[in-house]
């Protein structure tokens, strides 16, 4: 055992210079690596001081800056409120304005709306009155179609309601003595009316009895049979009518080979036309002719323009005298016109030469007045030259009056 630690303490004894050299490099490296910390450690501090100040600093400016931005808020929110309040209160007279306004011509509007309700109002109680008496007309207007409708179930009395209106378009159409009415021919018959003819030719019949049953007989039939059967008696009807025209008013020398058979109405007119085609035939071929009110007021008138025709052709020769007589006093205006002519180109003339001696008399004038007199003596001699010229002109104005006294 002893020995063992004898040799222990040997072996240290011969590695402890060694060891302890080595021990104090590592103690000197290691004082040296914490100095080497410790003065880094201080930089670090020193350093993080530093970027703690800057930055407490620049916090404190930038507080700073918020406090002043904040203070500026402040003043700008003021103001802004301020400038609200002001506009706020213009907006709130501009809206009081407005009601004003829009209450002014709401009621302004309201005013006039109920003034245009009561003239529209008193207006339609004008046209309602209006229409109350048109009511009243078409009552009276009803009225006088039954009466006229029992008048047409008359014969008699449709006879007579046909030869009014055919007597009417006549009278209003030709002059009175170019017609009569009722007239009796050598045979007896009277026809309703006899239009003259011109040229001496003889006259013309106008027939106005028209056989009316029959046709409101095919306006009344409700079936097919029945509205045949009346188109069969109205055929009937029209062509005895027919033949007792062609033989009691076409008198041969007596009154013209053409007669009018007279339509009082214009629908009855077409019908006929239309679907009678053979009655019209049958018409054609006996020489009557089927008129309706407005071919027989067409008719009128071309009769009446033939007649004005013939008074025009028979007032020729006075019209030719007078011609003639407008000639002959054209022609002596023709003359005198040329006399007076004459006179003014004489006239004219004259007043031509009475120009020139004034152009003349004007110039000489001039010419006195361009010249320099020493004397008054000198100046007497334009004038002797100036006499014979004022001598001639008046000369000549004796002779412009003495013309137009001759011409007058």
């Amino acid at each position: 055992m002893n020995n063992s630690a004898d040799s222990l303490a040997i072996s240290l004894a011969a590695i402890n210079p060694a060891i302890l050299a080595l021990i104090g490099g590592a103690i000197a490296a290691m004082i040296v690596l914490l100095v080497f910390l410790l003065f880094r450690s201080g930089n670090l501090r020193r350093e993080q001081n530093e970027e703690a100040a800057i930055r407490s600093a620049e916090a404190d400016a930038r507080m700073a800056e918020l406090l002043k931005i904040q203070a500026e808020m402040q003043g700008r929110i003021s103001t802004m409120a301020e400038v609200f309040g002001t506009r706020q209160a213009e907006l709130n007279q501009a809206i009081n304005q407005r009601l004003d306004g829009m209450s002014q011509r709401v009621s302004h509007t309201i005013t006039e709306q109920t003034k245009s309700t009561h003239d529209n109002l008193q207006k339609l109680q004008e046209r309602l009155a209006v229409i109350d008496a048109a009511q009243n007309n078409i009552q009276t207007l009803a009225k006088d179609v039954v009466g006229l409708q029992a008048i047409l179930s008359n014969k008699q009395t449709r006879g007579a309601f046909g030869q009014s209106r055919m007597e009417t378009i006549v009278a209003d159409g030709l002059p009175m003595g170019a017609y009569a009415f009722q007239q009796t021919l050598s045979n007896g018959s009277r026809p309703d009316c006899t239009g003259k003819m011109p040229n001496g030719a003889p006259p013309l019949v106008i027939d106005a009895k028209f056989p009316l049953e029959a046709w409101n007989a095919i306006r009344d039939a409700g079936g097919s049979d029945a509205g045949k059967a009346a188109s069969q008696q109205f055929r009937r009807d029209m062509e005895i009518h027919i033949r007792d025209i062609s033989e009691k008013y076409l008198i041969q020398g007596e009154t013209q080979d053409t007669a009018f058979m007279f339509v009082p109405s214009e629908s009855i007119f077409a019908e006929i036309h239309e679907n009678f085609e053979a009655i019209i035939q049958k018409a054609h071929r006996s020489r009557i002719v089927i008129v309706s009110p407005s071919l027989l007021m067409l008719s009128i008138q071309v009769i009446q323009a033939v007649l004005k025709d013939q008074r025009m052709r028979a007032q020729a020769h006075v019209i030719q005298g007078e011609v003639v007589n407008l000639m002959d006093d054209l022609g002596r205006l023709d003359e005198r016109v040329r006399k007076l002519q004459g006179h003014f180109a004489m006239a004219q003339k004259d007043v031509d030469m009475i120009v020139t001696s004034a152009d003349k008399l004007t110039k000489r004038g001039a010419k006195i007045e361009a010249l320099e007199f020493e004397t008054a003596a000198d100046g007497a001699k334009p004038e002797r030259d100036a006499q014979p010229a004022a001598k001639s002109v008046e000369s000549r104005t004796g002779l412009l009056k003495l013309r137009v006294v001759d011409e007058e």
